[in-house]
C-alpha cells in the first residue's frame, strides 16, 4: 500500500450484514455480474469479520483491522496505526501514526468523505457521531438508511456530488457503509410483505439491488484517477440459521464475510 497511498483515490464498502454464502451463491449464479467482473477470478474471497455488529467491526476496520483472511496465518494488513510489536504490520503495509486510518489518510494528504447508511452512522444521537466524526466530511440522509427501499441509489448520488466538486489534483478516500443488505430488506424481493418478513432470500434481493447501481459508484471514483477499492462485508447476519436470528452473536453466519480488493482503471469509466 506504500506505493497506492498517496498516488490512487481510495474507496471502502461495506456491505452491512452481507452473509458469505448469499454473495458466493449469487456470484456463481450470475446475479450480481456488476460486482463479479471485479471480483479477483470472479469469486469473493472467504474471510472472518473482526466483530459480530455495526459498531465494533467498523471500530477495527478504521484502525486497519480489515476482515482476516479465512486461512491459517499470520497474515499481514494493507493498513495499520504504528504500534509497537504487530506482527501484521509489514514492509508494503501503510502505516500511520494517529489512531485511525481516516485521520491517518488525512495526515497523507487525502480528502476523507464518509457517507453513512445504518444507525451507527446517522449523527443523530452522540453514538452514531463516533463513527462520522473520523471524517473530515460526513453525509446522511434518512433516505440512506435502513428503512428507505432506494438507499444505495441515494447514496451513490451523494457519492457522485463529492467527487464532482472535488479539485482534479486532491486525493480521495470515500468510505460508503451500505444499508439496504440490513433488516428490514423485505421490500426488495418483488411479493415479499411486512408480515412475512425478512430472510435469506429478501437478503439475496437486496445484493442483486445493490449489484444493479454499484457501477455507478465504481465508475465516479475511477473517473478521475485509479482507484484502489475494498469491498466487504463488517459481519453477517441469521435468518434461523440453527435457531439464531440477527447478529452481535458468535455464529458462522456471522463471523463469516466476503471480501473483494482491486484496481478501478479510470480508462473502464469511459
Amino acid at each position: 500500500m506504500n506505493t497506492v497511498v498517496g498516488s490512487d483515490d481510495l474507496l471502502l464498502v461495506t456491505l452491512d450484514t452481507l452473509r458469505f454464502d448469499v454473495a458466493e451463491e449469487l456470484a456463481a449464479a450470475g446475479r450480481i455480474p456488476n460486482l463479479v467482473r471485479h471480483l479477483p477470478g470472479g469469486v469473493w474471497e472467504k474471510r472472518h469479520a473482526p466483530g459480530s455488529f455495526t459498531y465494533a467491526s467498523h471500530q477495527a476496520m478504521f484502525a486497519g483491522f480489515l476482515p482476516t483472511p479465512a486461512s491459517p496465518g499470520p497474515h499481514s494488513r494493507l493498513f495499520a496505526a504504528r504500534f509497537a510489536g504487530s506482527e501484521s504490520t509489514a514492509d508494503g503495509t501503510f502505516v500511520h501514526d494517529t489512531a485511525d486510518l481516516p485521520s491517518g489518510l488525512a495526515g497523507a494528504g487525502y480528502r476523507t468523505v464518509c457517507v453513512g447508511g445504518v444507525g451507527f452512522f446517522n449523527r443523530r444521537p452522540p453514538l452514531g457521531s463516533v463513527l462520522p466524526a473520523l471524517f473530515q466530511e460526513s453525509h446522511w440522509e434518512p433516505e440512506f438508511g435502513v428503512a428507505s427501499p432506494t438507499s444505495f441509489e441515494e447514496q451513490v448520488a451523494c457519492a457522485e456530488r463529492v467527487v464532482a466538486r472535488l479539485p482534479p489534483e486532491q486525493r480521495l478516500f470515500l468510505f460508503v457503509n451500505v444499508s439496504a443488505l440490513h433488516q428490514p430488506n423485505w421490500f426488495h424481493l418483488p411479493g415479499a410483505t411486512a408480515d412475512a418478513g425478512d430472510s435469506r432470500q429478501t437478503h439475496a434481493a437486496a445484493l442483486e439491488y445493490v449489484d444493479r447501481h454499484i457501477g455507478r459508484l465504481f465508475a465516479a471514483m475511477s473517473s478521475r484517477r485509479r482507484c484502489f477499492a475494498i469491498v466487504c462485508s463488517d459481519h453477517g447476519t441469521a435468518y434461523g440459521d440453527d435457531g439464531y436470528t440477527g447478529h452481535r452473536l458468535g455464529h458462522e453466519a456471522v463471523w463469516t464475510v466476503p471480501y473483494a480488493q482491486f484496481f478501478l482503471d479510470p480508462e473502464a469509466s469511459r
